[in-house]
């Protein structure tokens, strides 16, 4: 299963191919938008530690284990996603996260904010005896691996070699960690890319149901490229057309 991240030759293949650092940019992208939520999560976690010290180093810690899991969830990934059974699941799933996303979800507010006032400690939390710290970097793992299985199934379905899921989830999960507060902030000038990722979530269900042996119909990879690059287009043209609108009711 894991064969395929220890082969030079792979790895040579995708750092010098154009077209495979085109979908990294894209798993790069969809992993930003798709986490914005999981930013103001891990904001709230860390709040619960006294010092910038101690929330500083629980982040480190949770990135570590978040590029530990990824690379487990990867793994195991290549290999289940070649049965088709495990295809129509993850499809149906997908497809189930942007319709849950669409008729549910867009009711609640766009713009979370993260809370001022330190959380207290609920749930597991309660009941372990161990210090806040270790309670803060246990939460941020656990969150991580949920959100390993939905990234990872998503990625899989654009392309099935580990090694570009692994670089474009290595480098998205860095820089929504690294740049969570300019994410939100651009996500609530633009909301409407929340949309936008949800859509794209939707094209990658039927890519990967399409797939199925009984179907047997394979979209090329480079074309979701071109599919988030007309995505990310339209969704300007939608906001500066809804911004217009906005100004007119105002005026």
């Amino acid at each position: 299963m894991y064969a395929p991240f220890f082969d030079l030759n792979n790895w040579k293949t995708v750092i010098t191919s154009g077209s495979d650092w085109l979908l990294i940019l894209s798993l790069v992208v969809m992993e930003c938008i798709l986490s914005v939520d999981n930013a103001v999560v891990l904001a709230a976690q860390t709040q619960t530690l006294p010092t910038k010290k101690e929330q500083e180093k629980s982040l480190f810690y949770g990135l570590v284990g978040a590029y530990i899991f990824r690379f487990i969830v990867i793994g195991l990934g290549v290999y289940l996603i070649n049965f088709w059974w495990i295809k129509a699941f993850g499809a149906v799933y997908l497809f189930y996260l942007a319709v849950k996303f669409f008729f549910f979800e867009k009711k609640k507010s766009k713009n979370p904010e993260v809370p001022k006032e330190k959380p207290q400690a609920k749930g597991w939390r309660k009941y372990i005896r161990i210090s806040m710290f270790w309670q803060v970097v246990i939460s941020i793992e656990l969150m991580d691996i949920v959100f390993s299985i939905d990234s990872v199934l998503a990625a899989l379905a654009i392309s099935e070699n580990p090694v570009i899921v692994l670089i474009g989830g290595i480098i998205g999960i860095l820089a929504m960690r690294g740049i969570a507060q300019v994410i939100m902030r651009f996500m609530k000038k633009i909301p409407e890319l929340q949309d936008m990722a949800y859509f794209l979530i939707l094209f990658i269900a039927i890519k990967l149901f399409l797939t199925i042996p009984a179907i047997n119909i394979h979209i090329p990879n480079i074309l979701f490229v071109f599919v988030l690059i007309g995505a990310i287009a339209v969704t300007l043209v939608v906001h500066h057309f809804n911004e217009k609108k906005k100004a007119n009711k105002t005026n």
